[in-house]
């Protein structure tokens, strides 16, 4: 094997997620593909398209020449007509095209993988044409594909998995992004602290610090009496984490101590991702 072991396990997790939406995707009827999906404006064959397409531009295909209708109202910044390129260009696809798309680009990426022989430090073309490197690639394509499973398993009523490779990868990745939540967009008192507890298949405790200076720090030391504290199954945490549901939908699967105020803050600005 030539991958470097620290791009493995986000092989791994990719490859694990890829072949859970190949299964879930390929026994599905025409009309099942236009199924109502958690991601928002998208139905099961826009993240099947989804998927395809960052895959395809992995592999460093041209993005697609298209010009997108007018009446996409989930689009309104420059990152998700970005997305929604590979998206829409594939809305007429017939089920069977779908399906032989997504088998021949795994196929194509598989292959990729395997002769993978660069460092996680090379510098890439990321989305947007962003320059980033190899590793933060392959992560956030685990993380990607992970979390489009989750929705595809959601709109189709078949869950699971939530305890995958993929899993493990989006924990950490979310967990990453939940200083910032606390500190920044919340805005939560200096020198506090504020504990999530997470259970179910993918447990944690964890603790945000702000500091004097209005950072915010991961640790997983518990605190002493916290400025605030959450408990919720992990499926209702990376569902909020993820934009795929709001405060007032998650209700009761959320509990909360200490200044209402700063919990509702915390829970308004919980999406990690755009």
């Amino acid at each position: 094997m030539s991958l470097h072991p620290t791009l493995q396990p986000y092989a791994d997790a990719w490859n694990h997620s890829i072949d859970a939406i190949s299964e879930l995707v390929n026994p599905l009827a025409e009309a099942e593909w236009n199924r109502r999906t958690p991601c928002p404006g998208w139905s099961v064959r826009d993240v099947v398209s989804h998927v395809i397409g960052l895959d395809c531009e992995m592999l460093g295909d041209p993005r697609p020449i298209h010009t997108l209708p007018r009446d996409l109202f989930h689009v309104t910044n420059e990152a998700q007509r970005y997305m929604e390129m590979q998206v829409d260009v594939r809305r007429h696809h017939t089920a069977p095209e779908m399906t032989s798309e997504l088998e021949y680009t795994v196929i194509r990426r598989n292959r990729q993988i395997r002769n993978e022989s660069r460092q996680p430090d090379t510098v890439v073309r990321g989305p947007m044409g962003k320059e980033i490197t190899l590793e933060h690639a392959m992560r956030m394509r685990a993380f990607d594909v992970w979390v489009h499973e989750q929705d595809l398993r959601t709109a189709l009523g078949r869950p699971g998995n939530l305890d995958s490779p993929g899993a493990l990868v989006t924990r950490d990745l979310l967990l990453a992004g939940l200083p910032k939540v606390v500190a920044k967009k919340a805005e939560a008192p200096r020198s506090s602290a504020i504990v999530f507890d997470v259970h179910g298949p993918v447990e944690f405790l964890r603790t945000i610090r702000v500091d004097i200076q209005g950072r915010g720090t991961l640790e997983t030391a518990p605190a002493l009496g916290p400025a605030a504290g959450f408990s919720l199954d992990w499926e209702t945490y990376f569902r909020l984490a993820c934009g795929r549901i709001s405060a007032e939908v998650a209700g009761d699967r959320v509990k909360t101590e200490g200044d209402p105020d700063l919990t509702a803050a915390i829970l308004r600005n919980f999406a990690v991702t755009p």
